[in-house]
């Protein structure tokens, strides 16, 4: 659940009144501002934009309405509107100041789910006003969150406008907490052994949100007369006056419990949705075994998981705050729901909707965390288990899996307009919208899953290598070889939680039946160069980078990735007694970056110091290569201080070498140099030389020295947020990838999967 709580606790992130005023008043005001999505330079892109260029979008739309989605922000555009009647834990504190909240809110979409959001406040605690004034701004949004209305107001509310709007209405405080309990509660019958329809649920708290649970509990399959309501005059049982309306009368149960006491005594289950204290030790001493205990009260729960553990060890307990295992925290909904029901133009937001996010998260929990997940925790790397039910809010893989299983539920039950064809093409975009790698990698995924390879993991025995091979296969990209001792990577995938599932195979380099085969071949290569037979023994048995690569040289392997525990340049050095030069070919590193919508490989950034001018032609010839394999038609800019003779330099003479060079070769590739990085990447500054060979920006850049490659690609990424894959190893006979020293698991999968798709073609 959403919450205020700053309660100083040891693990927990406290915030001082001072910080967070300070946090939202310092630099501009709030937390959003509206950036404009085209360019707005020239008088051409203002008539383009207004007047008069806008009168031809308008006529589209007046002649077909639904064409608003594609000419217009409305369908990425959900309205946040409040009228400050339930401020989280803080109550009816107004519209107004309901407005910090509700930014909070827009941020959220933004920054989870890639949805844009504008805040609304309106000023009314009468709903037929607040229906009025919310049911005619369907034409400017695709969605409606509704947030922080009090009970029994935000029921009326939201029924009349999801009849009065044909676009999807929410209420968070209802709905999100619903859907993120659900999942968590599908996982602990799990663990537990039990089925919906023979669970006995209580749950305390008759407003928004405890009355969206046990409605989406027996949307699931909770049987009606095993699901207790209780408010704070006890049970909701059938034939009671005081205290009701219609909205808890539906829920009304047939039974002779009359206080929460009796009502938990034998439950499996107990949701709490009201306030500190309400379930008492002796309450949870009561309960069946294994019980399953959702304290979702904010800023305190009913019951703490310290006080539950006191009595009972066989309890599963979840809470609203992020200091406990198991939080309930709705930004795991919201955002992600609302993306699948925009991408396929949902009408509504109906039950089929949430019941498949509900499954989704369920499911997400319990697969293999990512590194970015243990990252985002302090290390702590999540196990599903009692105590992670429920994914957190940091998991990267929230933004394709839970749009997809919404969007396909309002396919499946009537309500979308734009259908999706092809879903796993959709949760590649979707990873997209977060992750610039993903989209780019996402043809070279779909290659390999089509055509599998096996690729050798050098570094087989650690941890985030493991989990990189599980990962390679779960996707189908291939066979993943562990280099390492049997005994020693079973004992640290057990302790990790990695299943190591057919696919992944362990081949201990000192106990191979190749290593004859392996030691003839190394030692042919290196005996005039200084090593003995015994040498290339040791480095054999010993040294997995050797042994790895021999593997891929001799064709027991398609590929091979390392440089997780050892330097770039020392496994590249090793790999390069085994593995030979491409013939005609230069090895280089080449790195990929991705910044601001626009990818443009840097060469080279990780091999050759100062290269001459012939060695500048390789490198732009070896990048030239690598840009197309990766589906890019390239034009390369060799850059240097100085732009067309301009000032003149050593390197810059360097540079105009490698061009005439390359004029002598013809390549069949777009080239010109030298020249400065901004004019080969901006077309206005490009236009003041009208002979440049170049037809565009370009999207190969080689640069004059590695010291220069390496310093910009890191500069970009540190201070430019520029997202860099690589250095990628071209130009090597076989292919072989190397990752930067740590690498993390998701590193590990995407540099796998380069070397088996191979850069050289």
């Amino acid at each position: 659940m959403d919450t205020f709580d700053e309660i100083p606790k040891k693990g927990r992130i406290t915030v001082t009144d001072q910080e967070a005023l300070q946090f939202h008043s310092r630099g501009r005001p709030g937390k959003l501002e509206i950036v404009a999505t085209k360019p707005m330079a020239t008088q051409r892109d203002l008539s383009l934009a207004y007047s008069p260029g806008v009168a031809v979008p308008v006529r589209a739309i007046a002649e077909d309405p639904a064409k608003a989605f594609d000419l217009t922000t409305r369908g990425n555009l959900v309205a946040v509107i409040s009228n400050g009647t339930a401020i989280l834990g803080l109550g009816n504190l107004g519209a107004l100041a309901s407005k910090p909240v509700m930014e909070g809110k827009a941020v959220l979409f933004k920054r989870f789910a890639d949805v844009d959001s504008i805040d609304l406040e309106v000023a009314t605690e009468d709903a037929d006003e607040f229906i009025n004034a919310v049911k005619y701004l369907g034409p400017s949004f695709g969605g409606i969150n509704l947030e922080d209305i009090k009970a029994p107001e935000c029921f009326i509310i939201e029924s009349r406008l999801r009849e009065l709007m044909d676009i999807p209405v929410f209420h968070d405080d209802q709905h999100g907490t619903a859907i993120i309990s659900a999942a968590g509660l599908i996982n602990a019958l799990a663990l537990t052994g039990r089925s919906m329809k023979d669970t006995k649920l209580v749950c305390n708290g008759a407003g928004a949100a405890g009355i969206a649970c046990i409605e989406l509990a027996k949307a699931m399959g909770f049987s009606p007369n095993n699901v207790i309501l209780c408010d704070t005059k006890g049970v909701v049982y059938k034939g009671r006056t005081e205290g009701m309306n219609q909205w808890k009368s539906a829920h009304a149960a047939e039974t002779d419990a009359r206080s929460l006491e009796d009502a938990v005594r034998g439950a499996d289950v107990f949701f709490g949705l009201s306030a500190k204290g309400a379930l008492t030790p002796a309450m949870v001493a009561s309960m069946a075994a294994k019980p399953i205990i959702f304290a979702m009260a904010n800023p305190d729960p009913e019951i703490t998981p310290e006080e539950v553990a006191a009595i009972r060890d066989d309890a599963i307990v979840a809470t609203g705050r992020s200091d406990y295992p198991n939080q309930v925290n709705n930004v795991l909904g919201f955002p992600y729901i609302f993306r699948g029901a925009l991408d396929v133009r949902a009408t509504t937001i109906n039950d089929e909707m949430k019941v498949a996010a509900a499954h989704a998260l369920a499911a997400l929990a319990r697969a293999d965390v990512p590194d970015e997940v243990a990252a985002a925790y302090s290390g702590v790397r999540p196990k599903f288990g009692p105590q992670y039910i429920i994914p957190v809010p940091f998991d990267p893989r929230l933004i394709s899996e839970i749009p997809a299983a919404v969007a396909k539920a309002a396919m499946d039950s009537g309500v979308a307009r734009r259908p999706i064809v092809d879903i796993e093409a959709y949760k590649a975009q979707l990873s997209a919208r977060r992750d610039p790698v993903a989209g780019t990698l996402q043809r070279i995924f779909s290659k390999l899953r089509a055509e599998p390879r096996r690729v050798v993991f050098a570094e087989g025995e650690e941890e985030q290598v493991i989990r990189a091979a599980a990962s390679f296969v779960n996707q189908g990209l291939g066979t993943a070889i562990l280099i390492g001792r049997d005994d020693r990577i079973r004992a640290t995938a057990v302790q990790a939680g990695i299943e190591l599932k057919d696919g992944i195979v362990i081949n201990n380099a000192a106990l191979s039946s190749r290593n004859t085969a392996y030691i003839d071949h190394l030692y042919a290569r290196l005996q005039r160069h200084g090593y003995l037979l015994r040498d290339c023994q040791r480095l054999v048995h010993q040294d997995r980078n050797y042994f790895a690569a021999l593997m891929v040289a001799l064709g027991d392997a398609d590929a091979m990735v390392s440089g997780a525990t050892r330097h770039a340049a020392t496994v590249l050095a090793d790999v390069q007694r085994v593995i030979d030069p491409k013939p005609g070919h230069r090895v280089i590193g080449a790195s990929l970056v991705l910044v601001r919508g626009r990818n443009v490989l840097v060469a080279d950034t990780a091999v050759t110091e100062m290269p001459t001018g012939e060695e500048l032609a390789d490198i732009a010839e070896a990048a030239a290569g690598a840009a197309r394999r990766l589906g890019y038609e390239p034009r390369v800019a060799l850059l240097a201080y100085s732009t067309f003779g301009q000032p003149q330099g050593e390197r810059s003479a360097k540079v105009q070498e490698a061009v005439s060079i390359l004029e002598r070769r013809r390549v069949d590739f777009e080239f010109d140099g030298e020249m400065s990085a901004d004019v080969a990447l901006d077309p206005a500054k490009m236009a003041a030389y009208p002979f440049c060979r170049l037809k565009g920006p370009a999207n190969v850049l080689v640069m004059p020295a590695l010291h220069s490659a390496a310093i910009s690609t890191r500069m970009l990424q540190e201070l430019g947020g520029a997202t860099v894959i690589g250095p990628l190893i071209v130009g090597l006979s076989k292919p072989v990838q190397i990752v930067s020293l740590g690498a993390r698991d998701t590193d590990l999968v995407n540099m796998a999967a380069l070397a088996a798709f191979d850069m050289n073609g």
